[in-house]
């Protein structure tokens, strides 16, 4: 009593701690009431409050912990250690029930300062599996909070250092799992990777990675630390694939089979000799996809684009099936990345594209411009003329153009003039679009203002105002940039340009665009200018000619006219029959 008496007293002093009291304790001989006092004192539960604390004891016979002031430490019904546990005594181990409510107890907290205090009582006694979970806990609350490294009062935080050096000592005592896991949290928490701790844990990973025993879910943890360390070209990480790549795909969890796909991403310039393994990956991944979350599938489809994997279409098809049912849960840049894939591998899907238009129609406004942008790309790339979409994105830009990169706003507008679509909106669209092209002209990279022009003249919006400064010479020395000669394309654009302001636009008589700019037709090897025609409806009306006309020598298809624009059918004349004829002998030899 005399102990628990002068205990009290102390307690009232504001830079008295705990800890430093127990240690004081501790060089008394060691009697049986130091014993029980101690048990009594410091609690596992302690209160989560900053230190000091008040003393808290625990009555043998009641079911709450109660302090002097008579409030519960603890609600009603929350499982609590027991004051005479065998946890704490350093000799003995905790159960894995016990094990359950510290972690259960961990879990709950949502700021390090908490995690802190709940383990400052017993730091000491604290296990070394649970000192590795309370440093993994406090990274990942801190990741929660937006922070890219640990704050410094954290890191400068006496229990933290603890910790640290635990964990830096005593490595070879921590579970593969923890071992593993503690190595990932503090990578994603941004902890210098040349610090003692990190090394540490990192040449254990190493020692038993070179025995052999890891199993298949810590190896994958390891491999993407490893890459966020050391990068994807160390040692290793090619250790890790080579066991990965021994193991059977049947053990693997979905988690697992994403993760591979994660680290096969960051590893590209292996990506050929790793093909092999891939392709089973990527047959194997088909039996898991019901099972993906949405981050998982938008993970897998962005790395089936980097690895370049366009023999895995199957596999894309599948997930584009199963992404339909989660568009709406996608995060932006899970959407946007999701998009990327199946533009670039051609994907399409009339479930998908119905999907995408509830969507965007009901939260367009809160997307971001990339992902709004990627939407449109989609749209103009496989030539969907989705009225919901294009209504919703015209929309979001008149209320919020000054979001959009001029990238994006040439990406937006593109799919208008391509589809020759208008939106309800159109006055109000083109106006704040030429606004904007007004006020930042020179901020527009020249290839992307004349994208931006020549899509509008599409739909009969005629960009009158620029001509005048895009047919100048600066503005094409602009356009040609370092190139010894403008491509093709863009000279294809600022044709049809000027064929606008000639044909369409007789008031205008503003500056001319120069011959020696002007193409005399528009197929080029790589791309067109001009909508291609059905092939279907090409081969009817070809049909139809032939048996109206009697022979295919009496009509022409793509015919270019004198202002360039090309007829898909063209009657011939007699001499352009002659002339045909002629080329026939001579192929033939007659």
């Amino acid at each position: 009593m005399a102990l628990i008496t002068l205990w009290r007293n102390l307690c009232h002093l504001s830079d008295f701690r705990i800890h430093r009291a127990l240690a004081a304790l501790k060089n008394h001989p060691v009697i049986h009431v130091h014993k029980v006092a101690e048990e009594r004192l410091c609690p596992w539960f302690c209160s989560p409050q900053a230190e000091p604390l008040g003393v808290r004891f625990h009555h043998g016979h009641s079911k709450n912990f109660h302090s002097e002031n008579r409030n519960d430490l603890h609600p009603a019904g929350e499982p609590v250690f027991s004051q005479a546990h065998d946890w704490d005594r350093p000799e003995q181990s905790l159960t894995s029930v016990d094990e359950q409510t510290f972690y259960r107890r961990l879990n709950s907290f949502t700021s390090s300062e908490e995690v802190l205090s709940f383990i400052s009582c017993k730091l000491q006694a604290l296990p070394d599996a649970l000192a590795a979970g309370a440093l993994q806990r406090i990274c990942e609350v801190e990741r929660k909070d937006g922070e890219e490294k640990l704050p410094k009062e954290i890191r400068k935080n006496r229990v933290f250092q603890a910790l640290c050096i635990r964990c830096e000592q005593e490595p070879s005592g921590l579970p593969d799992m923890v071992l593993v896991t503690t190595l990932q949290a503090l990578t994603l928490s941004h902890v210098d990777p040349h610090s003692s701790l990190v090394l540490s844990l990192v040449a254990e990973c190493q020692r038993r990675l070179k025995g052999g025993g890891l199993e298949v879910h810590s190896l994958c943890i390891l491999g993407e630390s490893l890459i966020k360390l050391q990068g994807p070209g160390c040692a290793t990480l090619e250790l890790v694939m080579c066991q990965l790549e021994r193991e059977k795909l049947e053990e693997f969890t979905p988690e697992d089979i994403v993760a591979l796909y994660r680290i096969l991403q960051a590893c590209t310039e292996k990506v050929g000799q790793h093909q092999a393994f891939l392709n089973k990956l990527n047959n194997f991944a088909l039996s898991v996809v019901y099972s993906l979350s949405p981050t998982s599938m938008s993970q897998i489809l962005s790395a089936l684009v980097v690895l370049d994997q366009t023999q895995a279409l199957p596999l894309v098809i599948k997930l584009g099936k199963y992404v339909v049912r989660h568009i709406p849960h996608f995060t932006n840049e899970e959407l946007r990345k999701v998009l990327e894939a199946f533009i670039y591998f051609g994907h399409n899907d009339r479930f998908f594209t119905k999907a995408l238009e509830q969507h965007v129609a009901s939260v367009c406004l809160t997307l971001d411009p990339e992902v709004v942008s990627k939407v449109t790309e989609y749209c103009s790339r496989k030539r969907i003329l989705s009225k919901p979409i294009l209504d919703a994105v015209a929309e979001t830009f008149v209320c919020q153009s000054e979001k959009f990169s001029p990238h994006q706003i040439s990406e937006l507008i593109e799919p208008f003039g391509k589809l020759n679509y208008l939106p309800p909106n159109a006055s109000a669209f083109f106006r704040k679009l030429e606004n904007t092209l007004l006020t930042h002209f020179n901020y527009f990279p020249p290839k992307t203002l004349l994208k931006i022009l020549h899509s509008c003249s599409l739909i009969e919006c005629h960009p009158v105002n620029f001509m005048a400064k895009i047919f100048s010479p600066y503005f094409l020395q602009k356009l040609q940039g370092e190139e010894s000669y403008l491509d093709r394309l863009s000279l294809a654009q600022l044709t049809q340009l000027f064929l606008t302001a000639v044909l369409e636009c007789p008031f205008y008589k503003g500056q001319k665009l120069l011959p020696k700019y002007r193409v005399k037709s528009f197929l080029t090897p790589c791309s067109s200018l001009e909508t291609p025609v059905d092939f279907q409806l090409y081969k009817f009306v070809k049909i139809g000619l032939v048996d109206l006309l009697g022979a295919r020598l009496y009509f022409a298809p793509k015919v270019l006219t004198p202002y360039c624009y090309t007829v898909d059918f063209s009657a011939a004349g007699p001499s352009q029959c002659g002339r045909t004829q002629n080329r026939r002998r001579r192929r033939t030899g007659v």
